[in-house]
């Protein structure tokens, strides 16, 4: 039964150690609350975790959906004892609510289906942000616009989408009425583990259920007013789907704090990073420099300040995080503030000297 779950030759050979203590693999497929379910190579059960690694673990170490594991017999409650989590080929990241520490949202994805509703909550913004953090995490990402039976105009939207996917695929689909829904074939092979990203409304549940051909997720009342919909969705599961694919489910974020390094941001903002490489001066500030290739594309619009600001969010998000864990970067970004300030205010004064003269 695991092998349709994602098991493989390699990690069966990396498994070997383990085996040799007598342990099993097991494969998380969904988690409530300090009791994971679990499918073996006979069937499912639930699983907790043992003394030992309940004691020995981080918080980032627990398992969570995707994880493979190692496990022991079951117990005299008939669960399985969870004794090491297998290293992670991939990880969705977020920062854990308040700020502090790192959630770990699914692991172990090939594909990050990052999945937005064609309706009044429709936020380029936001995708910018799944994006880095999808590209953090070593899964590919592929945009799905999903309710496109309810757009007053999708072209416009779908372009706005296309303009930041830096390379990303788009899809444009309705899962109520099926349009669109088979161009996602492609990315749900046999075997490949997908996760759906997204805010709360933006479908997910009904694109698992026309996915599944089947209801597996409820979905939420609709209200008419505004279109979004109550996602229940309140655990994450993982799901077989016909095609063989396995597919996550994910309750919908109210917030993604990244954690991702700034590769993923240069990533995600390709057309940025070629425009900040083509600036007369390599330490530009984009603020008032001659020769700035970010300045003169703001003037020209090709490149838009909405998305230059949404740039400029993300990355001092990701310097406040390396700088939280970092206490040596604090200073080197005040010091680095302190002469970009000092600069500023030398060129102010010398073109308010240049204006009084």
């Amino acid at each position: 039964m695991i092998k349709h779950f994602g098991w493989s030759g390699a990690l069966e050979a990396a498994f070997a150690a383990h085996a040799a203590a007598g342990w099993l693999p097991a494969r998380v497929v969904a988690h409530h609350r300090g009791l994971w379910r679990l499918v073996t190579q006979t069937g499912e059960c639930a699983g907790r975790l043992s003394g030992r690694f309940a004691a020995e673990a981080a918080a980032g170490e627990h398992p969570v959906v995707g994880d493979w594991l190692a496990i022991s017999r079951v117990d005299d409650d008939g669960d399985a004892l969870i004794q090491a989590v297998m290293p992670r080929k991939s990880a969705f990241t977020r920062r854990a609510a308040g700020g502090v520490g790192v959630q770990v949202v699914a692991a172990n994805v090939d594909v990050a289906l990052l999945v937005a509703a064609l309706n009044d909550d429709f936020n380029p913004r936001r995708l910018e942000r799944y994006l880095v953090a999808t590209r953090d995490s070593g899964a590919a990402p592929v945009i799905v616009l999903t309710k496109l039976d309810l757009s007053s105009d999708a072209a416009a939207q779908r372009q706005a989408v296309d303009d930041i996917a830096a390379g990303a695929p788009v899809m444009t689909l309705s899962a109520l009425t099926g349009e669109g829904l088979g161009a996602l074939d492609q990315w749900l092979k046999p075997g490949v583990t997908a996760v759906l990203l997204g805010s709360s409304g933006a479908g997910k549940s009904t694109l698992l259920n026309a996915l599944a051909r089947e209801a597996l997720m409820s979905t939420g009342a609709i209200r008419e007013a505004d279109d979004r919909g109550r996602h229940t969705t309140t655990h994450r599961e993982l799901f077989r789907l016909p095609s063989g694919a396995l597919l996550i489910d994910t309750p919908g974020m109210r917030e993604l704090g990244l954690v991702a390094d700034e590769a993923a941001l240069d990533e995600s903002f390709t057309d940025i990073k070629a425009l900040v490489a083509a600036c007369k001066f390599s330490d530009c500030t984009h603020v008032a420099e001659p020769g700035c290739a970010i300045l003169a594309a703001l003037a020209d619009e090709s490149l838009s300040a909405a998305r230059w600001q949404s740039y400029l969010k993300l990355q001092r998000e990701l310097a406040f995080v390396v700088r939280k864990d970092n206490p040596a970067a604090v200073a080197a970004h005040r010091a680095q503030w302190k002469q970009i300030n000092k600069s500023q205010r030398a060129k102010y004064r010398q073109r308010r000297d240049s204006e009084d003269g």
